[in-house]
């Protein structure tokens, strides 16, 4: 259906007067491109403004049209609104399985309109349960209930008239592949995917108008175990849904005579055993070519000895619609290595430890066996090691037919490996003939994180790398042992980075939705999907509930995500306020800082040993903060009151019960400052001593950190605000055992489950849980993007409608830059400090603004573009050592004359410190950080110092007396002298 002639001739005469500079890109329906089987009644439209090098460019205005073969089904006419992205359809009732066009335009703020955008379209899903002609259906033949070899299901049907358009719906009770006349339908992998299947059974739509053929086509669908009846969990169970695998397959056929009809999975289907014999998650997949039914999914098959397909009545009010992006193969990976071990082991080196499956190419002899062994990593001795795998066998099995080159490849099972072990293959292991495939959820690569300093930009790869793969549909915990499972905890620490490196919103969305499905009276599980029996909240893994709608919100400003998880948020708020006494979570299992650092001789109190009640108080406060912040923005004030009356009886009671009369926690920890601090569970005068506690406590263990799951992704955060960035830039820095940066020393190419996986002599850590594919630790990164480059969103600007700059230079870097791709289109900042300068490059999108921060004393010391601050650049004031200008769209290049003496106030943590003179009346002078500001002191006296203009690292007293410090070649404080009454003392750092 086309537009009105008036919107055309607007159009064409955007063309002729330049408006088309404003350019519409990327229009998005729920987040998606283009989707089909969209189960939304009012989907929503994001889309990005590209508008050249123009600066300050914002929308005023938009108008969005959305038609069907039928006709216009909303017209919005034009919209004064700078709303462009999650903007809601608000036309006539969606109707189900129809094909609807969306185009749109917006205007500038020079009121000029763009041209309309390129159309992009939705398909909606089955809306109602009446939609379903199909039934489910289930093998017709007795199944083999060790093996369970996967069955095939086939239907052949005539299509008389020429086809118009072609919609596949399917879903399974296990895993399935589908074909049609031979040919695979979709790109998507272990599908339906997996979700509370006692709630929620995805299905997936196709658009396969161009796979059906007038006349006799064919339909093939083949079934696996997968996470419905395979073995899943610790305790090798299977049929942990049911026992009884079955598919539902609706394929909707409309033709150019307007008429339709529908091919539906029923009793007339024929069933049988194939190739596939042997497939289960953890174990891995056996196929016997001997065994392959040689064109079963084409039309003409002699289907002659096929069992008919049994209907059985299992629920339909169960069904719903995919939303997030499905499995797909990605990365290709060649051998980089192929060696023989000493054990005489055949061992395929990847290079990179990554998730998927190991195609083969051979040929060879009928009844040749291959198998394949997966690993992560080598022995000692060199040999492929398999103990942490624990019970998965993880292993692939191919029996040739013979004659031909054939080639293998799984179906319903995927390993977590760096290294394959080859046995049987007949001939010689060369690269050619194997390829690693990498499989994870379609998320869009949305970030990229570059330094000076290659073993960060190391650790950023395997932060990256982690995610993608345990990001299979569901965050799970680690890919190659017998677990996999969707563990709460691992993924509230890591989902704010995982919004940095990949676009995460659809992903957390359905998970979430699960999570609501499997919490009872409120109380989450340790697992989403739940397979491990009754739901206990534990702190810190329950609190995903309240941490990842919040911080989906922040990163993309999805309002109604946060809406459709609001009941689940409060439920679990109120679940433990149910069991609280005195308004103190101080009752059930709690897993506590898991995989903390606790050195075996430190037995003079600083142990790392955190009470885990005072860390679920902690989390307690934290989320009824989360549950007030998002009543705030969803408008329901009444549980703004209750429950911020609330928040204040749980600090108070944790102050009473876990805080001493001279402000120290119980637990003199890491993580239990980390978390105080970060929770803002201390009253503000207390807090910078206990800050300064963290930052002593960090030094005490030789700048080592000893958190765990809960402490760490928030360490380095509460380090940098209150004044030890210093202190942070060294924990990430450091390099030995534990650090973020050991493993990357170690030759890890993702995050590691423990911090000492692989200890220095190359021995491990305990089989039992020992993943080298983890990725809690990576939740580093979310410090990376937000504090070392600085990009951040305001909350008054969430999905970074209104972005933060606010670079924390330091621990010897030159550079570090990121990008972000946001629904707006793309932010990037980048700083470099070079020949006394800082320079700062950064973009904006269009209809977005930003507030940078720059170190410096005054607006006179910052150039934009060589020339000073221009009028358009306000000035918003100072803050912190930061000169804070307010900037629309565009590309600017700032540059500061004096970054040292503005980092004074900002990083006076980089000076503290006691420093040893060598004897002498004064033997020990001790510099403080006291609210940002250098303050030396000797013999019981102090004195608040001032940075010496144009001195880099030079201070003064009020009684003349100069300070100065040096450098070593990484940029930290290692010296002092002072001059003073005309004496000299110098000192080095201790």
């Amino acid at each position: 259906m086309t537009k009105s002639i008036a919107l055309f001739f607007t159009s064409l005469l955007c063309c002729f007067t330049g408006f088309s500079q404003l350019k519409i890109q990327h229009v998005l329906v729920e987040n998606l491109s283009n989707p089909i089987g969209l189960d939304v009644a009012q989907p929503r439209f994001s889309w990005q403004l590209i508008a050249d090098k123009r600066k300050n460019v914002t929308q005023t205005a938009y108008e969005i049209l959305v038609y069907s073969a039928k006709g216009n089904v909303w017209k919005s006419g034009k919209v004064m609104s700078d709303s462009s992205v999650h903007v809601a359809y608000k036309g006539a009732p969606l109707q189900s399985g129809t094909r609807y066009t969306v185009e749109l335009r917006a205007w500038d703020n020079t009121g000029k309109p763009s041209a309309w955008c390129e159309p992009a379209f939705f398909q909606t899903a089955l809306f109602n349960p009446s939609d379903w002609k199909a039934r489910w259906i289930a093998p017709g033949y007795t199944e083999d209930s060790v093996m369970r070899p996967s069955p095939y299901f086939r239907k052949e049907f005539a299509a008389k008239k020429k086809i118009s358009s072609a919609v596949a719906y399917i879903t399974a009770h296990g895993m399935y592949e589908a074909q049609i006349n031979g040919k695979r339908v979709g790109d998507a992998y272990l599908t339906p995917g997996w979700t509370a299947y006692q709630k929620r059974i995805q299905y997936q739509a196709y658009d396969v108008t161009q796979m059906l053929q007038n006349g006799n086509n064919a339909i093939g669908v083949v079934l696996g175990s997968g996470w419905y009846r395979g073995i899943i969990g610790f305790t090798n169970s299977s049929n942990v849904y049911g026992k009884d695998i079955a598919l539902l397959f609706q394929l909707d056929i409309t033709y150019t005579d307007g008429s339709a009809e529908s091919v539906v999975s029923d009793g007339s289907w024929k069933t049988a055993t194939g190739a596939i014999t042997y497939a289960e998650i953890y174990n891995g997949e056996t196929i016997d070519a001997r065994k392959e039914k040689k064109g079963w999914s084409a039309a003409g098959f002699n289907d002659t000895g096929w069992t008919p397909a049994k209907a059985v009545d299992y629920p339909m009010n169960v069904l719903v619609a995919t939303y997030n992006e499905p499995v797909k193969k990605h990365e290709v990976f060649k051998p980089v290595k192929i060696f023989k071990t000493p054990k005489g082991e055949q061992v395929i080196d990847f290079g990179q430890n990554l998730v998927g499956w190991v195609v083969v190419k051979v040929k060879g002899k009928a009844g040749d066996k291959i198998t394949l062994s997966h690993a992560e990593v080598l022995d000692k001795n060199g040999n492929v090691y398999l103990d942490n795998l624990r019970s998965a066998k993880a292993q692939n099995n191919y029996i040739l037919k013979g004659g031909e080159k054939e080639i293998f490849e799984p179906h319903f099972t995927w390993q977590g490996f760096r290294y394959c072990q080859v046995e049987g293959y007949p001939g010689e292991i060369t690269p050619e003939n194997f390829e690693a495939v990498v499989l994870y959820s379609d998320m869009q690569p949305t970030g990229s994180f570059t330094t000076s300093n290659t073993m960060i930009n190391q650790l950023q790869h395997n932060i990256k790398w982690g995610q993608l793969g345990n990001f299979l549909d569901v965050p799970t915990d680690c890919p190659q042992r017998d677990e996999r499972l969707g563990w709460t905890g691992d993924a509230q620490a890591f989902s704010r980075t995982a919004a940095f490196n990949y676009r995460v919103d659809n992903f957390f969305a359905k998970w979430l939705k699960d999570l609501e499905a499997d919490q009872q009276n409120g109380v989450v599980p340790f697992v989403i999907p739940n397979v491990l029996g009754a739901a206990i909240s534990s702190a810190g893994w329950a609190d995903v509930a309240t941490i990842a709608p919040w911080n989906m919100y922040l990163a993309y400003g999805d309002k109604r995500l946060l809406a459709n998880q609001y009941n689940s948020m409060k439920a679990y708020i109120e679940s433990i306020r149910k069991t609280a006494k005195n308004d103190l979570w101080n009752t059930g299992f709690h897993f506590g800082d898991w995989l903390f650092y606790r050195p075996d001789d430190d037995n003079d109190g600083r142990a790392a040993v955190t009470d885990k009640y005072l860390i679920a108080q902690c989390f307690y406060a934290n989320s009824t903060q989360l549950l007030i912040n998002a009543a705030q923005v969803l408008g329901n004030t009444n549980d703004v009151t209750e429950y911020t009356a609330l928040l204040q009886r749980i600090k108070s009671a944790f102050n009473q019960e876990y805080v001493t009369g001279n402000g120290r926690l119980v637990s003199g920890t890491q993580t239990a400052y980390v978390l105080a601090l970060n929770f803002d569970m201390l009253p503000e005068d207390q807090r910078r001593q206990a800050a300064q506690r963290l930052a002593d406590n960090v030094k005490s263990y030789g700048n080592h950190l000893t958190t765990g799951f809960l402490g760490t992704p928030y360490l380095c955060h509460v380090l940098t605000r209150f004044g030890f960035t210093d202190v942070a830039y060294k924990l990430l820095l450091q390099d030995t055992y534990p650090s973020w940066l050991y493993p990357v020393k170690m030759g890890a190419t993702t995050i590691w489950e423990r911090w000492d996986g692989q200890k220095p002599d190359s021995s491990f850590q305990t089989p039992g849980m020992n993943s080298f594919n983890h990725y809690a630790y990576g939740a580093i990164g979310d410090w990376m993007y937000r504090k070392m480059v600085g990009l951040d969103t305001y909350e008054d600007g969430v999905g970074y409608k209104h972005i933060k700059v606010q670079p924390h230079t330091g621990g010897g870097f030159t550079h570090a830059s990121a990008t972000l791709n946001t629904y707006y289109g793309t932010v990037s900042s980048g700083w470099k400090i070079e020949a006394g300068k800082m320079f700062m490059d950064v973009t904006i999108p269009a209809n977005t603004t930003a507030t940078i921060w720059l170190p410096a004393a005054g607006g006179q010391d910052i150039t934009e573009s060589g020339n000073p601050l221009s009028s358009e650049l306000q000035v918003e004031g100072k803050e912190d050592g930061y000169v804070k200008v307010k900037i629309g769209s565009g590309e600017y290049h700032f540059a500061v004359n004096k970054p040292a003496d503005a980092a004074i106030s900002v990083n006076a943590a980089d000076y503290a410190g006691k420093y040893k003179t060598g004897g002498g009346m004064v033997e020990m002078i001790e510099i403080v950080n006291e609210n940002g500001k250098v303050v030396v002191k000797i013999f019981g006296n102090s004195g608040e110092l001032e940075p010496v203009k144009d001195a880099k690292d030079t201070f003064s007293s009020a009684d003349g007396s100069t300070v100065s410090f040096t450098r070593d070649a990484d940029g930290r404080v290692i010296k002092i002298k002072i001059n003073a009454l005309g004496m000299t003392y110098e000192g080095v750092k201790q």
